[in-house]
C-alpha cells in the first residue's frame, strides 16, 4: 500500500503543479500569444493540454517509481529526487516567464536551464529504476520541441 500512495503523492503534485501552470497560461494564451508571430511548426492551442496532462502523469508515476526505491538506495534516491523537484519548480517558472512577464527571451534561457536538469533527472532515474526513467524521455522530448518553438518565436518577434 505504500508505494501505491507514494506514486500517487507524487503524481497529485505533478498534476496540481500542472494545473497551476495552466491556469498561468490563461490570459496570456487569449490575450498576448494569438499576437506574436509564430513558427510553421507551431501546433494548434488545443494540443497543449492533453500532451501535458500525459506527461504531468508520467512524471508523476516515474517519480514515485523511484521514492519507492528509498528503502534501498536512500542516497540516490534523495539526489535524484532533488533534481526532479527542482525541475518541477523550473517547469512552472517557465509559464510565468512567458505568458505572464510576456519575456520569451528570459523563458528561453530558462527553459534551457529546465531542459539539463529534465536531463539530468532522467540520468539519475534510470539508474535507479529503469522504466521510471524511460518516463521521462517524452517529456525531456517536448521540453526539446518547446525550446525550439520558444526560440523561434522569441527570434521572429524581435
Amino acid at each position: 500500500m505504500q508505494k501505491i500512495l507514494r506514486i500517487a503523492t507524487v503524481l497529485t503534485t505533478c498534476i496540481a503543479l500542472g494545473y497551476f501552470s495552466g491556469m498561468q497560461t490563461k490570459e496570456g494564451i487569449t490575450d498576448w500569444y494569438p499576437l506574436l508571430i509564430k513558427p510553421s511548426f507551431n501546433p494548434p492551442n488545443w494540443i497543449f493540454a492533453p500532451v501535458w496532462s500525459v506527461l504531468y502523469v508520467m512524471m508523476g508515476v516515474a517519480g514515485g517509481m523511484v521514492w519507492n526505491r528509498l528503502e534501498m538506495e536512500e542516497e540516490k534516491v534523495k539526489k535524484a529526487f532533488k533534481f526532479f523537484m527542482f525541475q518541477l519548480g523550473l517547469n512552472v517558472l517557465w509559464s510565468f516567464l512567458f505568458f505572464n512577464l510576456h519575456n520569451p527571451l528570459l523563458a528561453l534561457i530558462e527553459i534551457v536551464l529546465l531542459w539539463l536538469m529534465i536531463l539530468e533527472t532522467y540520468n539519475l532515474f534510470k539508474k535507479i529504476e529503469k522504466v521510471a526513467g524511460m518516463l521521462l524521455l517524452p517529456y525531456l522530448a517536448w521540453v526539446a520541441f518547446a525550446t525550439l518553438l520558444n526560440g523561434s518565436i522569441w527570434w521572429l518577434n524581435l
